[in-house]
């Protein structure tokens, strides 16, 4: 089959002519420069046999694989800096998030397709905390512990028939470049409704996932404050963008406040 496809196309291929080499000054030489624009066009986009060949022969080589990767490649999303200078921490994100205002944290952005992904930063009261060290918090696993508890109590529901389903999947501890310790918490969080609360038999209550979703905490401590990077993305969208959200995660720091 591929031989036959050959020979299709070297058929199709209009045969070479000779071509001998003119003087400079000569009247065929002026000619052959002052063609008309559609013969020079022709003429940029002829094939010559041997290379109409070469490219046939190249789609055999070139493997579906290669040229699948080659297609379907997406480049690694670019990161903007924020930083707060005033309150003391900076953290990349997604350059493509927008800033939504008045949601409640000190700093709230969120990707403007994916609308249950979004970034924020908590930092508790100075007046009520005295923090030294992120260490404070006990553990790291004590630590986990207390984000999942503080995201179950905001996210708690009074609909009928919500029920909620929660674990902590990882915490660790690190101390980054800037020598300051934090503690690192992920946590996975499902929440399931029925589908028909008012429903007085219980086989007629059948519970649904509403969404399934992946909490993701960086917790740093300066200025006798705790702070707190939060990540929300749905356990889907995490797949995928796991490399770039754990990048954001690693850019949190904690500075110094100047008074």
């Amino acid at each position: 089959m591929a031989s036959l496809q050959m020979a299709t196309v070297l058929n199709s291929l209009p045969p070479l002519t000779p071509t001998r080499s003119l003087p400079p000054n000569s009247p065929d030489s002026t000619r052959r420069h002052s063609l008309p624009l559609r013969d020079l066009s022709t003429k940029a986009f002829a094939v010559p046999r041997r290379k109409a060949m070469a490219l046939f022969l190249s789609t055999y080589i070139l493997s579906p694989i290669a040229l699948h990767e080659t297609a379907f490649a997406e480049p690694s999303v670019v990161l903007r800096e924020y930083i707060d200078s005033f309150d003391g921490y900076s953290f990349k994100y997604p350059s493509n998030w927008i800033q939504v205002r008045g949601a409640g944290a000190d700093i709230f952005f969120r990707d403007p397709y994916v609308l249950d992904e979004n970034i924020s930063v908590e930092i508790s009261s100075p007046s009520s905390s005295k923090y030294k060290s992120v260490e404070d918090l006990g553990p790291p696993e004590e630590a986990g512990k207390k984000v999942l508890k503080q995201y179950l109590t905001e996210f708690m529901s009074t609909r009928i028939g919500v029920k909620r389903e929660s674990s902590v999947l990882s915490t660790s501890s690190r101390v980054a470049d800037d020598g300051r310790m934090y503690y690192q918490v992920e946590v996975n969080i499902k929440s399931f409704a029925n589908n028909n609360e008012l429903a007085v038999m219980p086989n007629d209550r059948v519970a649904r996932l509403e969404w399934n979703r992946r909490y993701l905490s960086v917790l740093g401590v300066e200025n006798n404050q705790l702070y707190e990077l939060r990540l929300q993305t749905p356990e889907n969208v995490f797949v995928e963008e796991e490399y770039d959200l754990r990048q954001v995660m690693d850019s949190f720091r904690v500075s110094k406040v100047l008074v």
